[in-house]
């Protein structure tokens, strides 16, 4: 399975049933931004050395990813999240299979991508994706984790937070939850089981009164 296979789980399955949900649709103000991964009951999104052969993937699970694309039209990451893709044969590939789907990549290092729908931004990550959440779309998808997450989370910026449980347990590898910055209040949006024992759940993140 390439990075892009390993993507939908990043926040496919949960949000898959929910493509009708409020700020997804351009007829709402604001586009739902959403942090998701497949995870292993202990908590990592991949094994030591970014193996993610313990993803479970069938027909149920292509069914799920298919509702998914067409959920969203914009993936924002990090350079280490595609330089991993670009490990796993993914790149921005994803963005031609998966009719017209907008990457951003966040880097202040990395040289031009040469990938139709690709685009690097060197500019500050939170007030890029506030642009792109005030603007007409679909939904918005956090890929990967690490110091992106941790910006949008503090500036806000990240509506749900979606989660395949997987069953099976990684001990060590990749952590989906780092430093967030400030303690976070979330809400159960949904939870229902697919097969392969995944458990799917969406948290939205409770905003102050």
């Amino acid at each position: 399975m390439n990075l892009y296979g390993h993507v939908v789980w990043l926040a496919s399955a949960s949000r898959a049933t929910m493509a009708a949900h409020p700020g997804m649709g351009e007829d709402n103000a604001m586009r739902t931004v959403t942090y998701g991964a497949a995870c292993s009951l202990d908590g990592f999104i991949a094994g030591e050395g970014g193996s993610i052969d313990w993803l479970h993937f069938s027909s149920d699970v292509q069914e799920v990813m298919k509702a998914y694309w067409e959920s969203i039209d914009t993936i924002v990451m990090g350079r280490k999240t595609w330089e991993f893709a670009a490990t796993q044969g993914g790149g921005g590939d994803c963005a031609v299979d998966e009719g017209g789907i907008s990457t951003y990549v966040f880097s202040r290092t990395l040289g031009a991508i040469q990938q139709p729908g690709v685009h690097l931004v060197s500019t500050d990550a939170g007030e890029f994706v506030r642009h792109l959440k005030t603007g007409e779309g679909k939904g918005i998808c956090v890929m990967g984790g690490g110091e992106l997450a941790q910006s949008l989370f503090s500036a806000g910026l990240i509506d749900e937070v979606s989660l395949n449980v997987h069953p099976v347990l990684l001990g060590s590898g990749v952590p989906f939850f780092r430093d967030a910055g400030r303690r976070i209040e979330l809400e159960l949006a949904e939870c229902r089981m697919i097969d392969g024992g995944c458990v799917l759940t969406t948290y939205r993140v409770r905003r102050p009164e």
